[in-house]
Order: structure tokens, then sequence, then C-alpha cells
């Protein structure tokens, strides 16, 4: 049941579909504060609380603070409040279980037993928001009722489920070439090459620097030959340029924010002095979106939408103002706090939370404050692509995903989880934010593998790629300037050919899930506690998911391991891919075991009565065979699985003939129905 609980005139986000009406009744479980603009909610000791898409910390997210603010945050230790979505759904479960989502568009805090261990509270900047309030039989259940009230998840093409490398940044065509050279030459498995911001003409959207990426639809071509899409970024400012035809078109017909006295609001991001497309104007918005055109021109087929917080290094003002005060400091002794606001002075130019007070948006002739609508800002960016591709190209699948989020952009793309480090906690933070970004829609979903920030080392990629071979989104990027991580610069290469080579045996089952939970409401990956509610231990692991209906996963996400502890809330069978091909099998009781990996096994846990379906691999997502299948089973009575088989590429998606119903018997008999 879903029950609408309005407080205010709230600004409309559209993450809804079709809103039930008010509920004039008062709102059970929280208490309300007009006066503090604040819902409470006392929390039983062993309640646990899920959700909040993508942010810090565990998967039960009690214990800390956080806040719904995009930010441009590539620093995600224990301490950050908010990353670069803002998923303002979450469950509590324990003495009550019900969800909660707030469609409010500002900054919002969620405050789950920081201040008090037995105290959530939820505070809005403003008391202009909608409250969903939703119960059901379990969890999964009110989590498959909010999806189907925010509609179906973004459905990406079946290659972008393939193995993709990108760096920032690869600074040529050449450069290009000779990472896919690398790959099929060694026969690792590729599908795709990203490009980041240095193949554009000075940083400018919708441009090509012709000197070092010249005729880009002829290499967009040459690579289709490999098997390989390009995938270029677009970032979310616009160069100010005399000249330039997307920033003379834009001022003339007004489409970029504006300060209040209505003339241009200029911020500098990566080519300097930019202007923000007002993405939450319409008019603007299907602009902006017609531009993608000029790529799409050029046979390319996905791309990644970045900076779209929106991310602002300084804007002109303020870089003014501080310059002029860093000039005050010469000639003086600086003191320990002296010290520390002279550095702050620099540092505080980066996404200053003040200069969102300084633009506006036209939203339906209404003039409103950024700061008011900050979240909608990445969401309305990747809806302009995705409304734009219908348009464009209505019987093709495009590839897209995007940096900043709000719950309602997961129609229209998927995102990444933001520049990460190559830190072995990150591995743990990106097994965490899966089920959560499943529960807000966001299905098509991955970290990047090895750490975008720092210098990654072997172990940590291969361990990584022992978890990202099960995401949607497989991804291994690296920031400019950290040690180069395409996996044929390290020493084992056969361990990693097999890791990402298992990663395509496992295409059909892992396109087969992802399908089946975009089209069921459904989570792809869940905390054991949503299969096993009874078990009680369950409910307190957080480094394993479900993945589907079949498996469980339990990476290992700690340096110079030789294994780790598992818990089974069943017996399970353990099957071990190894790096010499050979696949081990061994049935394991419920409960408490340490399970040996070695640095190139893959580990997963299949239950009882389930099949696994397995590919014979391929070099890239099209020569993969998904109708010749091998299956490894775990057959008590009778293994049964639904397999969803498509075409990959066409938008038929609930046609029947996708379905099939495979089955093996305890003689091992397979029969497909």
């Amino acid at each position: 049941m879903i029950r609408r609980f309005v407080f205010g005139t709230m600004i409309e986000t559209e993450a809804i579909l079709q809103k039930p009406s008010a509920c004039m009744d008062s709102l059970p479980y929280l208490k309300c504060s007009e006066e503090s603009l604040s819902f409470s909610y006392e929390m039983g000791e062993t309640d646990r609380i899920y959700g909040l898409g993508e942010n810090v910390r565990g998967i039960n997210k009690r214990g800390w603070i956080y806040e719904s603010k995009c930010s441009d945050e590539p620093e995600h230790l224990e301490d950050r409040r908010s990353l670069y979505g803002a998923h303002n759904f979450l469950i509590v479960d324990g003495r009550e279980t019900f969800g909660i989502f707030i469609d409010y568009p500002g900054i919002l805090t969620f405050d789950i037993g920081y201040t008090r261990h037995d105290q959530m509270t939820i505070t809005p900047s403003d008391w202009n928001l909608d409250l969903y309030l939703i119960e059901g039989d379990s969890l999964r259940d009110i989590v498959r009722q909010f999806r189907h009230l925010i509609g179906r998840s973004y459905i990406a093409p079946r290659w972008a489920l393939g193995y993709g490398q990108c760096r920032w940044s690869y600074m040529s065509a050449d450069e290009v070439r000779e990472v896919v050279k690398n790959h099929r030459d060694l026969h690792i498995p590729l599908d795709m090459v990203y490009l980041d911001i240095d193949y554009m003409e000075r940083y400018k959207d919708f441009t090509v620097n012709e000197e070092t990426f010249p005729n880009l639809d002829k290499l967009v071509e040459e690579l289709k030959e490999e098997h390989i899409r390009l995938v270029p970024i677009i970032d979310a400012g616009v160069k100010q340029e005399e000249g330039y035809s997307v920033y003379e078109e834009g001022m003339k017909k007004g489409y970029f924010c504006k300060r209040e006295d209505g003339t241009p609001f200029v911020a500098a991001v990566w080519p300097g002095k930019s202007m923000l497309p007002d993405m939450l104007n319409k008019e603007a918005r299907d602009w902006f979106g017609s531009q993608y055109q000029f790529l799409l021109d050029k046979g390319i087929e996905g791309f990644w939408n970045d900076m779209n917080e929106p991310a602002i290094f300084y804007t002109e003002d303020r870089l003014k103002e501080v310059i002029e005060e860093i000039g005050t400091f010469r000639g003086q002794n600086l003191d320990l706090d002296k010290y520390f606001y002279f550095t702050g002075l620099v540092q505080g130019l980066h996404n200053n939370r003040d200069y969102y007070k300084q633009f506006y948006h036209n939203i339906d002739g209404r003039q409103i404050r950024h700061d008011r609508v900050h979240n909608l800002y990445g969401y309305q960016m990747t809806r302009a692509a995705g409304e734009a591709f219908e348009r464009l190209v209505p019987d093709k699948r495009i590839l897209m995903f995007s940096r900043a989020s709000y719950i309602g952009m997961h129609r229209y793309g998927g995102i990444w989880m933001g520049d990460n480090k190559s830190w072995w906690s990150h591995i743990l933070l990106n097994l965490k934010m899966l089920p959560s970004l499943n529960m807000c829609g966001f299905l098509y979903t991955g970290a990047d593998l090895g750490g975008f920030g720092s210098d990654t080392t072997e172990d940590l990629l291969l361990r990584w790629m022992a978890l990202g071979i099960f995401t949607p989104l497989m991804r291994n990027h690296a920031a400019r300037d950290t040690r180069r991580q395409e996996v044929y610069r390290f020493e084992n290469i056969d361990g990693f050919r097999h890791l990402i080579g298992l990663r395509y045996r496992l295409l059909p089952y892992l396109y087969s899930e992802y399908m089946k939970a975009v089209l069921r409401y459904d989570c792809m990956f869940r905390p054991l506690a949503f299969d096993y509610p009874a078990d009680p231990h369950a409910a307190q692991v957080e480094d394993q998911l479900m993945l589907g209906e079949e498996l469980m996963i339990a990476p290992v996400c700690q340096p110079n391991a030789d294994g780790r502890y598992v818990y089974l809330p069943e017996t399970m069978k353990l099957i071990r891919f190894k790096e010499n091909g050979s696949i081990e099998e061994e049935i394991l009781d419920a409960g408490h075991h340490y399970v040996k990996v070695a640095l190139t096994d893959v580990v997963l846990f299949l239950r009882p009565d389930h099949l696994l379906p397995l590919s014979q691999g391929g070099q890239y997502a099209e020569e993969i065979d998904f109708e010749q299948l091998s299956y490894l089973s775990y057959v008590k009575t009778k293994a049964v699985y639904e397999y969803y088989h498509d075409d990959g590429c066409s938008r038929d998606y609930e046609n029947p003939a996708h379905l099939s119903t495979i089955i093996i018997d305890t003689e091992g008999n397979v029969t497909i129905e």
C-alpha cells in the first residue's frame, strides 16, 4: 500500500510517473514537526535502515548522518555525508517495516542514529515536499511497489554489458587503436573504449579535436569492424567562446542559467569560463539533447554524462575576491589559524555551496533559485539525452550513464559510482552500494574497477575485477597522472584474461537477470536479509550479496588474503572458476565457513534446485552464442531457471517469446520449454 502526504507546495521533480491522490489521514510511524521542519522516527534497538542509493558506509545505513546533495566528491571517505547522487528512498526494517520516499529536489538531511542512537530525523531545507509511505508483505514487495511508482528502469544495449576500458585520457586516435590492438592480440575480451575530455577541441562539448582525432567517423567505423564501440564523455558546462556554435545558439535563445537580474551566470569548469545549460527548462533541455546528433551522426552509440552535479571550479567574482584577499597575507607571519584560513581560501573555491544561490532556472515560466532544485540537474541533463535518443534513433538502444542523479533519472540512463580511489575499502563500498542503487531503480551501474584516483596494484585490480565481472557496467577507469592500469600492463595477464573471459561466459545469466529485474521492478543485487528475513545472521552480513534468484557472491576485499569467511543462510554449492579453466564444485552446509580464494579464482554460491547457464565465451558480446549453453546446477529435486533472451538491441522487451524455462532433473537431463 502506498500513501502520499503533501506538505506545502513542492517543486515538481517528475520522479513519480503517476501520483496517487494525497492522503488526508494523519501520518503514521513518523512524528512531524513543522517548527523544526523535520520528520522523526523512534528506532528499535535492532532496526535496520536500507536504501539511500549512492552513499558512503554500510548496507545498513544506521549510525551516520547523510545529506541528499549531489556532490562532486572524489574523496569517498567515511566522514563524507553525500556523494554524486541524491536518492531519497529508504526502508525501515524491524519492529515495524515500511518504506519512505521524500520527493524533494532541494538539500535534505537524514540523521539515522547519529545524534541519538534510537532516532532517525529527516530534515528538508524548506517545507515543500511530498512524502510517500509504503507498506508491504516483505522488503522486496516494498521495493517493487516503489519501483512501479517511479517507472521502469533504463535498458542498456546488450553489448554494454561487455568489458570497457577507460582512462582520463586517451589522447589520440592512435592511442585508442593501441589499446584495442593490445586487447585483441592478447585475446583479452573488450567491447568498449571510452573517451574522456581530451577528445574534444579545448574541452568544448559536441566538438572533436581534429588534430588528434581526425575523421572520428572513420575511427568509429574502423573500431566497429573490431566489434568495439567508442563511448565519448559529455560535460555539463558549455565553454564561453565567441564563434562556438553551441555557446552562441544557447546565448541567443536564452537557454543558459542566469543570475537573478537576468545576466548570464558564468562558472568555470574544464574549459574555464562556462555556461550551464538550463536543464530544468524544457525548451533548453530539448535543445541540449539535440546536440547529441553531432556524435550520433559519426556512428557513436553510447555516451557518459559528467560534471553534472553541477560541478563548479569557481565563479569569476569569487575568484577575484580570493586573489585579492590572498594578497593581504603578503609579508605576514602565518600562524596556525592564519595558515589554515589562507589555504582554505583556495580550497573553498571548488563547489562552494554559495554558488547554488547565485543562479536561477526557468521552470515553466517561473524563476527558481538553483539551491531549491539542485539535485535535479544531472537527472535532467541525462533526461535531455534520453528523450533526444527517442526522437533521433527511436528503434535503437543507446548506452547512456551519468555521474549525478536523482530518482527519476533511472528511466533515462544508468550511473557509475563516481570518482573513487584505488583503495581496498572502495571494493567493499562498490559492493554495498549495489543493492541500495537497485532499490532506487538504478540497475545499469558499476564502479571504476581498480579505482579512478591513486595508483592501483595488481592484486587490488584482480580482486576488484572478481567483483566487477558481476556488475552490469564493467569498466576499468583511471585518472591521468596515475599508474596505467590497462590489464595487459601487469605481470599476470593470464589471470586478467581468465577473469574478463569469465564475464563473457556469465553474460547469458547476467543479461537475463538484468532484464528480468528491469521488467519486474525488482533488484538484481540484494542484501541477504531480503531473501532470508527470518535468519538473524543474514541481517548482519554486509559483504555478501544475492545476485538474481540463483547466486550469492562474496568477493575478497582485503589485501594479502588467501580467502575469506562466508556465511551461508542455507546449504549451497560452492562453484570455483580457476585460472586454468577448470571448475570445482563442493556442497557446503549452512553456517560459517572459511573459503580459500586464490588471487585469480572466482567463487560463487549456487542455491539448491537452481542452475547457472554459461556460454562458451567470446572476445566481444556479439560473438557470444546465447542459445548453445552449458549449465552448472545444484539439483535436489528439480533445478529450474527462467531464461530471458532477446536480440539485445531492439525494444521489443516484453515479448513472451524472449522467455524460456530450463529444467534439469536429478538424472542430469536438460529440458527447455
